[in-house]
């Protein structure tokens, strides 16, 4: 199986901290780097990481607070100045387009082309190997997870099926693995004749879950997840300031992650004021054991 690569460039909240950025995240898979909220400093978390800030061709803002979107800027002037030629496509929810565009028209004027797409609920982008669908959480402003979704494995082509049927060696062998019907000796055959389903195999999932309060769709959206990535503002003993600023607590995070089944949890978006991740790590490990808090500029392969 190809490998997916999940890189934490930033596992910090709205401020800072010494050790940690602001908090987002990079996927490669295939050939696809896809950015995940771009906060200030992402360039240099990128720069630092082994993937290419160059060659990432999609960013998903999850909703247009400063700590998630300022880092786009600053990051498209560099690519302008070394002379980026591909396309960019930036997915933001509605009206956050408008606010990227007036900002860029200001001080950027980037040689590659932006495309720009508004997040809905639903299916947002998707090719063969892979797709990428949002659904809205819980937060002061419309703010979506995003679930990236490997595409499944119907079962695997079956020669000797194939062989014994009559069906010669060659192109029809492709265009029956591709779902189309070939004619041998008189006779139609299709898919289902040539293949052995016993080998399929679902694709992976993976969850990005940014500013929010706990929402039951995610417990459906990260259903059997090799990963799910959520927020962890506040510990549960800031239960109220979690609630008052519309975020999550490691424990309620980790009551999520063990409803949805999912296979890790992976906590991130920490308040400043919570920099003992031992701390944060046991009150989550309580309820869901495979729970980690990822380094900056860890990678994750699944």
């Amino acid at each position: 199986m190809e490998p997916i690569k999940i890189t934490f460039l930033g596992t910090s909240g709205s401020v800072p901290q010494k050790e940690k950025n602001f908090a987002s995240v990079v996927l490669a898979y295939r050939g696809d780097l896809i950015l995940f909220d771009c906060p200030e400093g992402t360039q240099r978390q990128l720069m630092k990481s082994e993937q290419s800030m160059m060659k990432t061709n999609t960013v998903f803002i999850s909703h247009m607070h400063a700590d998630h979107f300022l880092g786009l800027f600053g990051w498209i002037s560099t690519m302008t100045l070394n002379q980026r030629k591909e396309k960019l496509t930036i997915w933001s929810p509605k009206g956050g387009s408008e606010k990227i565009k007036k900002i860029m028209k200001e001080v950027i004027y980037p040689c590659f082309e932006i495309e720009y797409k508004e997040i809905k609920k639903g299916m947002l982008m998707e090719n063969e190997f892979f797709e990428v669908s949002a659904y809205p959480l819980n937060h002061e402003i419309p703010c979506y997870g995003f679930v990236f979704k490997e595409a499944g494995k119907k079962g695997e082509f079956d020669r000797k099926k194939a062989e014994i049927l009559g069906i010669p060696p060659g192109p029809l062998y492709a265009k029956l693995v591709n779902g189309e019907k070939v004619k041998v000796g008189g006779k139609i055959f299709t898919q289902k004749d040539v293949m052995d389903y016993s080998k399929k195999r679902e694709g992976r999932k993976i969850v990005f879950v940014s500013d929010t309060r706990p929402v039951k769709e995610t417990e459906t959206q990260a259903k059997n997840a090799e990963l799910l990535i959520h927020e962890a503002t506040f510990l549960e003993t800031q239960k109220e300031k979690a609630i008052e600023a519309m975020h999550t607590t490691a424990k309620e995070a980790a009551l999520v992650a063990k409803k949805a089944k999912a296979k890790k949890l992976a906590l991130f978006h920490f308040s400043a004021r919570n920099t003992e991740e031992k701390e944060i790590l046991k009150e989550a490990q309580e309820v869901f054991k495979e729970t980690i808090i990822p380094k900056e500029l860890e990678t994750i392969i699944i």
